[in-house]
């Protein structure tokens, strides 16, 4: 195994909604209906003590109703009040009868346990599937409109069975270290990779909208202390928990990122109603293999800030 990635715990979930309805027009962006909808059924859920935390963080949505989006209100900093990244993979607005709709669960850290994904999450998702409460069932909208067709764990580059056809394996119990089982975080592509397309907006610190490689590593160093269990930890602590030898292919992959400058961007603002900042696409001179694997694990993790909505995702190419 990769030394760096042996101390991240996480839990990927894919979760795959199957409409059950003539005509589903998804929101603007997913995610952050979905933080809402699904954070808030769950805070209605639990009982009084547990509830508290997922209370307070519901109370960050007052005032963001529909009338808040047409007025291209900022998406409110109100993550669930457990380590997580809802990803919904790039589709379409509109779905009709049968068509499916794919999403990741991304339990992170501490919050990495297959427990609380059955208990506490997959309750309040079946809830939302089903629901005729007029918050969520509104005309079209895709609350109440859904079956949850299949659930999969990852385990490397592989998927696993959860849940399929309605039913829930209770004997599958997904561990936070699988998703790393067999990945050899190298590029398998056999031309240079030059570029890097956005999957969902971002929003990091760089002095210019289109990140430079050091600013992405910096980046996933920054984020990385998070997927470690314990108290959460400065970049420097995540690289001191490597071996000296473990950290020179590190070093000499950060001298050579500050080596490829930027050759073209075509990076715009995030698109109204959604979280993040930039999107779009930036090309390098070109990516260098010791790059790579570094760039793939900051994919996997998401960068910068909203991660919770999915942001800070990509692709190479």
């Amino acid at each position: 195994m990769w030394p760096i990635i042996g101390p991240i715990s996480l839990i990927r979930y894919l979760v795959v909604w199957r409409v059950n309805r003539t005509l589903v027009r998804l929101p603007r962006c997913l995610p952050v209906e979905m933080s809402h909808v699904l954070g808030t059924l769950i805070a209605e859920r639990l009982p009084t003590r547990e509830a508290q935390p997922w209370r307070k963080a519901m109370t960050k949505w007052e005032g963001y109703d529909d009338g808040a989006k047409k007025n291209n209100v900022p998406v409110p900093e109100a993550a669930w009040p457990i380590e997580s990244v809802l990803f919904v993979y790039p589709g379409k607005q509109v779905y009709g009868h049968g068509e499916l709709i794919l999403c990741e669960i991304k339990l992170i850290g501490n919050s990495a346990d297959h427990g609380l994904f059955l208990e506490v999450i997959l309750p309040a998702m079946e809830e939302a599937s089903t629901t005729s409460d007029p918050r969520w069932h509104r005309p079209n909208s895709l609350w109440g409109r859904f079956d949850i067709q299949a659930i999969y764990a990852a385990r490397g580059a592989q998927w696993e069975p959860v849940a399929r056809d309605g039913k829930l394996d209770l004997r599958y119990r997904a561990t936070p270290k699988q998703w790393a089982d067999g990945l050899t975080f190298t590029s398998t592509s056999e031309r240079t990779l030059d570029r890097l397309t956005w999957l969902t907006p971002f929003d990091l610190p760089s002095k210019q909208s289109a990140p430079t490689l050091p600013e992405l590593l910096e980046a996933l160093a920054t984020r990385m202390g998070l997927f470690i269990p314990g108290k959460r930890r400065a970049p420097a602590d995540v690289w001191n928990m490597l071996s000296a030898q473990d950290q020179a292919p590190l070093r000499g992959a950060m001298e050579q990122a500050t080596e490829f400058p930027l050759r073209n961007q075509e990076i715009k603002r995030a698109p109204k109603g959604w979280p993040g900042r930039w999107t779009g696409t930036q090309t390098f001179l070109f990516i260098p293999d010791p790059l790579v694997p570094y760039l793939e694990l900051a994919s996997i993790l998401h960068v910068g800030k909203q991660t919770h909505f999915g942001c800070g995702t990509f692709v190479m190419g």
